[in-house]
């Protein structure tokens, strides 16, 4: 069973690191993955609108729950359920992934499938107030293959979108053979804002997987970032003086070649990346590999690291994987311990506080790939780690204070993932 936990991190608090209420899912096997709020910084003036309700897409059973967090931020309840029969039918759309609040008070989440389990990059529009499904966003009979993540930037009049992959191909775990048979995406995705039509691919190359994708904060700006999962690279796009869009590789993390592993190379998959509010760092999570990187993007062609910190991994020392050449590190890293818990699997969700202090990470990725690097981390449990940041000079310092260990919940170990702040955060809110 899915549930929405509330932690308290206010360090004066006796709750202090706490789960302090749950909120379970009425149904089984939804995966909760990514969430968004039914107003953002795109409201910004609209005193109707408030940050009051969370979205949360399953990525599995394609429920969509909107949950009422504004009655009492400290025990929220579900306020409505959307059926899957509702994407499907209504949309053609399946397992759905990323909730991004308009400034028309619509909320637009992006799809990962069709009802078969095949890849489609489609959308779906939630009404703001009653919450029901009006239709697919897009228009014009254009899809691209593969849908995740997305972004928009109104004064460019534009939206891209991401690819992760075929769901029925990436439900049960990861088989490289699927990269090579086309069955993962490649590919940013450009989309006319406000005529919704798909315009343009970039293609990013045959194992890139691109993930999170962030515009800078600033709504002038016409660049930003997208984290590859598989090449271990982060690409900045950019506004081309003729008006189309393009991406360079910035940042390259090396494989390692090992032994005891799935593959003979070992990608550090950046899983998440975040962009700080002042657009001055850029933080992204090795799930593999086991560290977060902090960048000092004041030149966003030359992304300069000014942080690291591990938090486990796959490379950890005396665990079943052997580093045979490594470009990096001279060792492999000490395995993470805090509070006396050894953290299993690797950083993989991130959330950076407003004032750009405080990150925190959570360990799931998604509970089939889970199972399949870290079965310790099911058994076990993922946590929750607060991660100190330097903003003026840059760096990274775990605090040691701070642990969450969902391993010991009520009812079993559990897998938490994507991170959210009620008063806004570093990956919901868009200016318009």
């Amino acid at each position: 069973m899915d549930y929405l936990a509330t932690v308290d991190v206010d360090p004066k608090s006796p709750h202090y690191c706490q789960v302090i209420h749950r909120l379970p899912m009425p149904n089984l096997k939804d995966e909760l993955h990514h969430s968004g709020w039914n107003a953002c910084s795109s409201c910004f003036g609209d005193t109707t609108k408030s940050r009051n309700r969370l979205i949360l897409p399953c990525l599995i059973s394609s429920r969509i729950y909107v949950v009422d967090v504004g009655t009492d931020p400290r025990a929220p309840r579900i306020h409505k359920t959307v059926e899957p029969v509702e994407l499907f039918w209504k949309g053609n759309v399946a397992n759905p992934h990323t909730s991004h609040c308009l400034g028309s008070g619509d909320i637009l989440i992006s799809c990962l499938g069709d009802p078969s389990g095949n890849g489609k990059g489609g959308f779906v529009l939630l009404d703001g107030e009653t919450f029901e499904v009006k239709g697919n966003w897009e228009k014009g009979g254009k899809c691209p293959p593969f849908g995740y993540d997305f972004w928009y930037q109104p004064r460019h009049n534009v939206l891209i979108s991401t690819e992760w992959g075929a769901p029925k191909v990436l439900a049960y775990g990861f088989n490289p053979v699927d990269v090579e048979n086309g069955h993962y995406g490649r590919r940013i995705n450009v989309w006319d804002w406000s005529s919704h039509t798909y315009l343009q691919a970039i293609d990013l190359g045959k194992d890139s997987i691109p993930l999170e994708i962030r515009f800078l904060h600033n709504p002038d700006a016409a660049e930003g970032f997208v984290g590859c999962a598989l090449s271990g690279t982060v690409h900045r796009f950019y506004k081309t003086e003729k008006g189309d869009w393009a991406a360079e590789k910035v940042i390259e993390v090396p494989k390692k070649k090992v032994q005891g592993w799935l593959l003979p190379d070992m990608p550090g998959l950046i899983t998440d990346i975040l962009i700080s509010l002042d657009d001055r760092f850029l933080y992204f999570s090795n799930w593999l590999h086991g560290d977060i990187r902090q960048y000092d993007i004041s030149n966003t062609r030359q992304p300069k690291l000014v942080g690291q910190v591990f938090l486990g991994g796959s490379i950890v020392r005396g665990g079943p994987v052997t580093v045979v050449e490594d470009k990096e590190l001279q060792c492999q890293p000490e395995p993470f311990v805090i509070k006396g818990k050894r953290v299993q699997g690797g950083p993989q969700m991130i959330q950076l506080s407003l004032d750009g202090k405080r990150l925190y990470v959570s360990t799931s990725l998604y509970s089939g790939w889970d199972k399949q690097f870290y079965p310790d981390l099911v058994k076990e449990g993922s946590v929750m780690l607060q991660v100190d940041v330097d903003t003026e000079r840059g760096g990274l310092k775990v605090n040691t204070n701070f642990l969450v260990d969902f391993g010991k919940e009520p009812d079993g170990p559990a897998l938490a993932h994507e991170i959210r702040y009620p008063g806004g955060d570093s990956t919901s809110d868009i200016w318009i």
